[in-house]
């Protein structure tokens, strides 16, 4: 009997189908009031898609969503990249942001979503159009990766040497040129571990820069440097992009690295941004936890769980 109505009955079945159904609702709407306090400090007034008709946006994600290991880490990401201009991703350690990396350069794929790089869809292309938009497309990981056992000359090399027909005479143009702005030109010689740290990074640098790239990618480029070297790094990262332009993105947790090069700056935390902007907009923002870690302070939603 369910409220005086015998089992099987129309009524009882109608009494079964609305608890289940209001069950339902009330698991959907716990699920939606947990959602709002995990992304309760992530802004949901700012435009962060990008106009698609406007050229400023070198690169636009879009509503992406990636798991791993059945762990979310990009969680429904909207973000866009300005053209020209050298953005900073910052973020707690792992939040993502070398997942993002991947996802620019199609090493990895959102499960949903889509990546915008250059005005093309990178999980839509073709093999061959893939290993084309790479090709635009210079990292400086965060070691600098060099090959050690090949001198630096031919780790600055070996880009042009896989991706192009250039002759060894124009391909030797152009390492002595870019070893010269990054100031490793008396090192052409030396093998990668005869190099310090920074020297490591430079060669990783030139490397990075010798295709041309119209985007440059850092990976923690800081990593491993102490502070003297790291600012001598960002200087040498400000005039590269004076001097060759392009889509520089700068990914760090190194807030005086942020102060130093960040023309614009966006913030990931649990896989989404919290906020993105130009510097002066980031570094006076309201937002709780945007001012947490741009201060570095103690007090605020950021904590070490």
């Amino acid at each position: 009997m369910v409220d005086g109505a015998p089992e099987g009955s129309e009524e009882g079945v109608g009494t079964d189908a609305a608890s289940a159904l209001a069950s339902r609702g009330a698991r959907v709407a716990k699920r939606g009031a947990d959602e709002r306090e995990h992304f309760q400090y992530h802004s949901s007034e700012l435009d962060l898609l990008g106009d698609p008709d406007d050229e400023r946006w070198s690169i636009r994600c879009l509503d992406v969503h990636k798991r791993l290991g059945g762990v979310p880490v990009l969680n429904g990401l909207n973000v866009a990249i300005p053209d020209e201009t050298i953005t900073v991703v910052l973020g707690p350690s792992g939040t993502g942001k070398s997942v993002l990396i991947k996802h620019i350069i199609g090493l990895m794929f959102p499960d949903s979503g889509d990546v915008v790089v250059k005005g093309e869809s990178v999980p839509n292309l073709t093999l061959p159009k893939l290993l084309e938009l790479r090709r635009k497309i210079g990292v400086l990981f965060q070691d600098g990766a060099l090959f050690g056992s090949m001198p630096v000359y031919d780790n600055v090399a070996f880009p042009l040497r896989q991706h192009t027909d250039m002759s060894e005479a124009q391909i030797a143009r152009v390492v002595k040129q870019r070893l010269s702005d990054v100031g490793l030109r008396e090192a052409i010689d030396y093998m990668p571990s005869q190099l310090s740290g920074g020297m490591r990074k430079r060669a990783g640098f030139a490397r990075a820069l010798v295709m041309e790239p119209e985007i440059v990618i850092f990976d923690e480029p800081d990593s491993g440097l102490d502070p003297v070297r790291t600012a001598l790094l960002c200087d040498l990262i400000q005039e590269m992009h004076k001097v060759y332009g392009g889509t520089y993105i700068v990914v760090t947790h190194n807030i005086a690295s942020a102060r130093q090069i960040g023309e614009y700056i966006a913030l990931l935390w649990r896989g989404r941004i919290v906020e993105a902007g130009d510097a002066e907009r980031m570094f006076s923002s309201e937002n709780p936890f945007v001012r947490q870690f741009l201060s570095g302070s103690a007090e605020g939603p950021l904590t070490m769980d």
